[in-house]
């Protein structure tokens, strides 16, 4: 039971950033119609995962709860693939194929090289 309210909290706080981020983004890019938000939560919770899983990896320091806190409620609920996923389909829908694949290469891409970066700042 308790693994359940440390995924609830971490999820609430997470959920929280996002929306704080992704709008601040978004409010920063006024006029774009590119997802310029949900790229940045995205590209920040991947660098976050990769750091904290290469640090948890050297250090002995993250409890089971930290880890159901941190991986599964905060930066669950921060990263939004199925946010990113409806995005691009309406950007395709709207008849913006390039900027959809732009979000996908950009989102998959750089997201997979933060984590790589993360991981090795946290080593």
């Amino acid at each position: 039971m308790k693994g359940f309210l440390f995924v609830a909290f971490g999820g609430a706080a997470g959920a929280l950033l996002r929306w704080f981020v992704a709008g601040g983004v978004d409010w920063l890019a006024k006029g774009s119609r590119f997802p310029w938000g949900i790229l940045a939560a995205n590209l920040i919770g991947c660098v976050v995962i990769g750091l904290l899983y290469g640090l948890a990896e050297t250090r002995d320091w993250l409890t089971d709860a930290a880890r159901w806190l941190l991986f599964v409620g905060f930066l669950g609920s921060f990263t939004t693939f199925s946010t990113f996923g409806w995005q691009s389909f309406d950007l395709m829908r709207n008849g913006h194929p390039g900027l959809a694949l732009a979000n996908i290469f950009g989102s998959v891409g750089l997201g997979l090289l933060c984590v790589w970066g993360g991981y090795v700042l946290g080593r």
